[in-house]
């Protein structure tokens, strides 16, 4: 597996990934979260133009995963990190977050954040297990609060939501 950036070319595959891997919510009775639009090509060339999109490439040359992010509030916030359901199971994610990790120490950030579904298996009890911890609602910054507020504007807030922090 290699890590690296996204090129320009390789979005529309990101968004693919996407959708492949937002058909999982289905099941859980999430179907909005499923059928839910990916990023927009301009969305993730903006994170990419940033240096703050990575990929995850099989020796094959095909993009598995994907992880984009933004520093907020002095933190490397990790807006969205995707593996296709076909590369589940094998450390991708990890990698990625661990290669986030990276660029946040190399750019002086004392931490990460996200936020998430609360109940989803591969969601919060999984960055838990990464090392995330959940923030309460005193603990959240300027920057998270209006992600917050995003999030429940656009309806994300019908399953229980969390936003999680890491230090570095």
């Amino acid at each position: 597996m290699i890590l690296r950036s996204a090129e320009p070319a390789e979005l529309p595959r990101l968004q693919d990934i996407e959708v492949a891997a937002g058909a999982a919510f289905r099941p859980l009775g999430m179907a909005a979260v499923a059928d839910d639009a990916p990023p927009t090509i301009e969305e993730l060339d903006r994170y990419r133009r940033a240096g703050h999109a990575w990929v995850a490439v099989e020796d094959d040359g095909t993009v598995v995963a994907y992880l984009v992010a933004e520093v907020i509030d002095g933190a490397f916030h990790i807006e969205q990190v995707t593996v296709h359901p076909d590369a589940a199971r094998r450390g991708v994610g990890q990698t990625l977050i661990a290669c986030a990790a990276d660029c946040a120490r190399d750019q002086g950030l004392a931490g990460l954040t996200l936020t998430t579904f609360a109940d989803v298996p591969w969601n919060a009890p999984y960055y838990e297990r990464l090392g995330f911890r959940r923030l309460s609602e005193a603990a959240l910054t300027p920057g998270l609060r209006s992600l917050r507020a995003a999030e429940a504007d656009s309806g994300l807030d019908r399953w229980p939501r969390v936003c999680m922090r890491r230090e570095l």
